[in-house]
Order: structure tokens, then sequence, then C-alpha cells
């Protein structure tokens, strides 16, 4: 991952502050694999709740004496204290509380789930609670650094896909896909990913309806681009699960294949021209043909976005550095609100032309970023002075490393 924040469109369609986030337990307990492959990915559960060390999830510290003992009882007895831990669990004050809260249930549920497989046959109606239960939980420990979970969620996930279940054999599958990724991206192993993208193409080909298996396939895809020199990787991905979501009968699944287009433009424009069309935030038509000659950032962004506006001093310094020199910023706002937008502009003294579209209303929309496949900001693209991008990603200290080498050669050029 690229470790600068962004706001994305597909976990939330209106901006949230990080205290106001999905509760985190909500997400890890939720029946579709779906939901723990974003809690794993999305860059903020990510952050916030899987940045621990190798072996914590071995400590003893684990607040267990708030969860009550795992009792003795029958299958419906062990499913019933399953859901009774999952809902009563206290949402988390601290980092440290919540990683000792979500391994504490981890623990309780794998040990309750296994009571109730111990007097199960794969063949009754409580056997795939049970082990999609364990399934996930054995997910989590595995993440967070429990060796032993690791070991056993591969050895319990490969008997469920032998198993009769196809139900159970996707998610063991799902899972044992989301544990390779999660490996390839810690240790940024890119050999794999290949291999990771076939595995995925190969669930969806088995069954383009299922939501659960496109979600994990998106966000896949949605991570390998945000991992630095990711952009072939999530091209290659696109390319491979785009053709079979346009097949799904599923209509969201067959959405994403159209959003995929634009995504796939993105990221086929390095080393080529971007069209840039749009109205002025005075209403007056966009004409690109006053970047001519210019190395020209166009930056996604919108006033309710924290990293977008986190980024706006970094952007400023490089303008008043550059722009005598041939350096132009052209943003695109995904602002709602035309009076808020420009009360910003001019509180911050903002000097570069804005690009706002009233007639669309609702920002994720805004024809530019659709036909770019805009599905987080900020998006920030460099355009070199022949017209051709340079770079998708031109954010933070790499925003000033790319002006420095592309001004090096002009009078007062980069340092």
């Amino acid at each position: 991952m690229s470790g600068l924040a962004s706001c994305q469109s597909f976990i939330a369609q209106q901006p949230l502050p990080d205290s106001e986030e999905a509760p985190l337990m909500v997400r890890f307990f939720t029946a579709l694999g779906i939901s723990l492959f974003l809690l794993l990915f999305s860059g903020n559960f990510s952050t916030l709740a899987f940045s621990a060390e190798p072996g914590t999830a071995n400590q003893s510290e684990a607040t267990s004496s708030e969860i009550p003992p795992v009792p003795k009882g029958t299958p419906e007895e062990m499913l019933d204290y399953i859901r009774t831990i999952r809902k009563s669990a206290a949402q988390p004050t601290s980092r440290e509380e919540m990683m000792k809260s979500m391994q504490a249930i981890a623990t309780a549920t794998v040990e309750a789930a296994d009571r109730a497989l111990s007097q199960l046959k794969n063949s009754d109606e409580l056997f795939d609670e049970a082990a999609t239960a364990k399934l996930q939980s054995l997910m989590m420990l595995s993440r967070l650094g429990n060796t032993a979970a690791s070991s056993d969620l591969q050895t319990f996930a490969k008997s469920l896909i032998e198993g009769p279940s196809p139900t159970l054999a996707v998610e063991a599958k799902r899972l044992l896909l989301v544990q390779q990724a999660q490996e390839l991206f810690t240790k940024r192993d890119v050999e794999k990913a290949p291999a990771i993208i076939k595995q995925a193409g190969e669930l969806l080909t088995a069954n383009p309806d299922d939501t659960a298996t496109a979600g994990l396939a998106m966000q896949l895809a949605s991570a390998f681009e945000q991992m630095p020199g990711g952009e072939e990787l999530s091209k290659q991905a696109y390319e491979t699960f785009g053709p079979i979501f346009a097949k799904s009968k599923n209509e969201s699944i067959r959405q994403m294949a159209e959003s995929f287009q634009g995504t796939l433009r993105r990221l086929s424009l390095p080393g080529n021209p971007m069209k840039i069309t749009g109205t002025l935030l005075n209403g007056q038509p966009f004409d690109q043909s006053t970047l001519g000659g210019k190395i020209v950032l166009v930056d996604f962004w919108a006033t309710w976005c924290g990293p977008c506006i986190a980024e706006i001093p970094n952007v400023l310094e490089q303008y008043e550095k550059y722009h005598s020199q041939g350096f132009e910023v052209v943003g695109i706002s995904l602002d709602q609100e035309r009076e808020a937008l420009e009360k910003f502009v001019t509180e911050r003294k903002i000097p570069w032309p804005i690009l706002f579209e009233p007639s669309e209303g609702s920002g994720w929309q805004h024809p530019l970023a659709s036909y770019y496949g805009i599905s987080g900001i900020p998006t920030v693209i460099l355009i070199g002075k022949d017209g051709n991008v340079v770079s998708l990603n031109a954010r933070g200290e790499r925003l000033g490393e790319l002006l420095d080498e592309l001004f090096k050669d002009s009078p007062g050029g980069g340092s």
C-alpha cells in the first residue's frame, strides 16, 4: 500500500471522520467474506487494526475476562454463545483495547465452534454456521500474528474445500486467497501477484454472480493500484475480472464491470495524453489548450476529504516554486455544493483553476471522475510538457521529486 491516506468511494459514498468509521467488530463478524476482506484491505482499517507486531496474538494480556468462558453444551448452545459474544462486544476506545478484544473474541469463537463441530456431521443444518465462524476467526487470529492459527486455517480450509458443501468450499477458497494476498502485500512479494489474480479469476468464473467473490476481486485490484509500482498489476487484475463481471446476471456486479473501463483508461495514461474537459468554477468552459507546453498537475479532490486538504500545502509550495517556470495545477472538485467550494477556495486563496459540475450533483459521478474511473481521492496525476502523463500518484514528497527532475534543465530549475 502507498502509506498515504485517501477517501474511498467504494467504502463509503459520504465522507466520515476517522472517529465515525463503521464499528470494527461489526465488520469483523459479518457473515460474508467480502466484509472480512474490506476490513483487511481498506486503508483506514488496515492501518488501525492490523499493524500489530508478529506474535501479538500469543500474548496473555488479552481481555479474556470480559468474554464469558466458553461453556459446555449442545451445538445450538455453542452457536448462541458465539452470537452473544459478538453482539455484546464493547466498542474499543483505543487501538490496544481493540486488538485485545478482537483476539479474545476470535479465540473464544474458535473454541466454541470446535465444540459444536465435534458434535455435528457435515450434513447437519448447523455445520455451515459453525464452520464459517471458525474459518473467519482463524483468519483474524492469523492476521494478528498467531502462527498456529495460520497453520490451522490452512488445514481447516482445505478440509472444507474437499468437503460436500459448495458454499463452505467457496468461502474457504476466498479466505485462503485473502491470506495469500495479505502475505503478498506485507512482504511486497509481487512475483506471486499473477497467480493470485488468476486464482481470483477462477473463483469468479465458477460463480460470476457471487457478490462476495466479486467484492474481493475488486478490492484486490484496487489494492494493487495503491501499492507503489503496482499499476500494471492492477491493470492486469481489472482486465482479468472485467469480462467476467460483464457476464454476471447480478446487476450490481455488471455495474462494476462498467466502472472498470474508466479505471483501465486511467491506468493506461502513463506515456499518453490525458483529456481534461469541464466547467470552471466561474461557469466558463475549460480550455485545455491553455496548458500547452506546461507541466500540469491534475488533482481530483473535495473540500470534505481530509487527505486532500492535508495535501494542499504541499501543492501550494510546489506551485509557488515552479509556477513561473511553467507549472500549472487543475483541480477537479468532487464537491456537491458550489457555495461551500467557493468559500473554501477564497479562504484558502487557491490560485489554480477549479473544475466543478453543478448539474451532476453527486460528487463521484463527476463526468471526468467517471471517465477515468476515480474511486478514491486525492487522485493526483502529473502531465509533462509534451502533454503525456508522467505519474498517476504525484503526492507528498514524490511530487517534489518529480518536479525537481522535470525542471532541472530549466532556468532556476529543480534543486
